[in-house]
């Protein structure tokens, strides 16, 4: 008889340093070794069939990013389902919506194995539902899961002693998402249009480049990496700065398009090589798509309210779960054109659109695909240029920045004074951190970190990251000049916290 090891994932979790934060469960690569994958899939597979009842030899759906590691993190999931008797599907290398837009179609569970934008000593795996993300009840009910791990599968150190070889590779899932935006848009949409993909390392690259081409636009393919690059949509890298205006200067482009490692969040320039700021891009997008209710994070950019372009505006913590819960609430009211984006330009939609005709099917995961398609020919449709189209909404700025290495336990020890019960002290604190520079403070808010509205209109946000040992800090201002000054001096006062 083979022997078996009972692991509870919430204690598991406690020693391997693999846990779950605002997109999946994350952690070192050293940490992510075989066992811990396989045994994360198996407690996912075993609370799917308990609270969704999963039906026997149902197939799960699995790809990955271009970090190194997503190799071998996804054979340890395929080896952990078909253990657990279900059927792999291997959907290849490809984005974080495509995959999930594949299984939500065919009502399957998908696993994306990706860090997202963080560096490659990083990876995580990503739990998709039959029916979309897993929201943060979902992980309370996989952490409380107890599942039995064979024991001659791994060595010592929780890695495979077989090898295991992934299923043949399936492409439904690449064309099923390139046939979401051909059936929607017409396909001559961007004749004409000059656009740039900056491919970098993100695994949207190939389909960035199939879907603009197949729209009818003119796409040159620029700075493509074979190392995985950490591009993050919120705290955009100098280097990408100089590369976008250089190229736009270079080559006389309507835009610049990109996406995240994992290909969920957006990037789009405008025809100077200015990267938008992904809560401006959500406008834009929402706009373009008719939303009347829009479901969005604390720390997004208040021209959303100020805007009165939209029926009504919810505010939710960060995190695509939060975002989507508060998407499910609006559609349960009876409420129509529900969508949501994120600060880092992940747009999201809970109703199908429908315009012209033509029908978008809702995605209620982060995409980046719809977002540099819906400015773009919203563009067209007003006769505007991108940084046209910018200076029709109401100016208001953001700004974000982050300190690398910071410890979430000091992040927290160090805010903790600014959220005692007694709003007073709060405000003391807050006034002794920030009042010297930036003046009197007019209110503070606890949705997520703590959000603090100066009497002059500035605004500063600070907020532990839920996925890296980070401390990030988000400004706005009514000018681009000063969000970005305020959130420099922000910077080197928090920096004294790790001294």
């Amino acid at each position: 008889m083979k022997s078996t090891e009972s692991i509870h994932i919430a204690t598991y979790m406690q020693h391997n340093n693999v846990s779950f934060g605002t997109s999946g469960a994350r952690g070192l690569v050293q940490d992510m070794n075989d066992k811990v994958c396989f045994t994360y899939t198996l407690a996912f597979i075993q609370y799917l069939q308990t609270a969704k009842q999963l039906q026997p030899n149902t197939a799960i759906a699995i790809a990955g990013d271009y970090r190194p590691s997503s190799p071998r993190i996804m054979a340890a999931i395929a080896m952990a389902i078909e253990h657990a008797g279900y059927t792999p599907i291997y959907c290849g290398f490809i984005p974080t919506p495509a995959l999930a837009f594949y299984a939500i179609g065919k009502s399957i569970p998908c696993i994306m194995v990706t860090g997202s934008h963080i560096p490659d000593d990083r990876n995580g795996m990503k739990f998709y539902l039959p029916e979309g993300e897993v929201l943060k009840s979902d992980e309370q009910g996989m952490c409380a899961q107890t599942v039995a791990v064979p024991t001659e599968l791994f060595d010592g150190k929780g890695y495979t002693s077989n090898t295991y070889t992934l299923p043949p590779q399936d492409n439904t899932a690449y064309q099923s998402y390139i046939k979401r935006y051909t059936d929607f848009f017409p396909t001559d949409a961007l004749q004409g249009k000059h656009i740039a993909i900056y491919e970098h390392s993100s695994v949207a690259r190939e389909l960035l480049v199939d879907v603009f081409t197949a729209l009818g636009a003119n796409v040159l393919r620029l700075g493509h990496s074979d190392m995985f690059l950490p591009v993050d949509t919120e705290a955009i890298r100098p280097e990408d700065v100089a590369l976008a205006k250089g190229w736009a200067s270079e080559h006389a482009l309507d835009a610049i398009v990109s996406a995240d490692g994992d290909g969920d969040r957006p990037l789009i320039s405008d025809e100077h090589g200015q990267w938008l700021r992904g809560d401006i891009a959500g406008i834009l997008c929402a706009q373009y798509l008719s939303a009347q209710v829009i479901a969005t994070p604390v720390s997004g950019n208040s021209a959303v309210e100020k805007s009165a372009l939209f029926d009504d505006i919810i505010r939710t913590r960060i995190g695509s779960p939060y975002v989507i819960e508060s998407m499910n609430h609006a559609l349960a009211s009876g409420k129509e054109n529900v969508v949501g984006y994120e600060a880092n330009g992940g747009f999201l939609t809970a109703s199908d659109i429908n315009i012209q005709g033509h029908t978008l099917t809702s995605l209620p995961t982060r995409d980046a695909m719809i977002v540099p398609l819906a400015i773009l020919i919203l563009s067209i449709e007003k006769n505007m240029t991108i940084s046209e189209l910018c200076q029709t909404l109401p100016r208001r700025f953001t700004y974000s920045d982050r300190i690398k290495n910071f410890p979430t336990a000091l992040s927290q020890e160090k805010l903790a004074p600014l959220q005692t019960p007694n709003m007073q002290d709060n405000l003391k604190a807050a006034q002794a951190l920030l009042g010297d520079v930036f003046g009197d403070i007019q209110s503070m808010d606890y949705t997520d970190g703590v959000r603090i509205t100066f009497a002059s209109g500035d605004i500063v946000h600070l907020r532990p990251s839920g996925n890296a040992p980070e401390l990030r800090c988000y400004t706005e201002a009514d000018s681009e000049a000063d969000a970005k000054a305020i959130n420099q001096r922000c910077m080197q006062i928090l920096a004294t916290w790790l001294s």
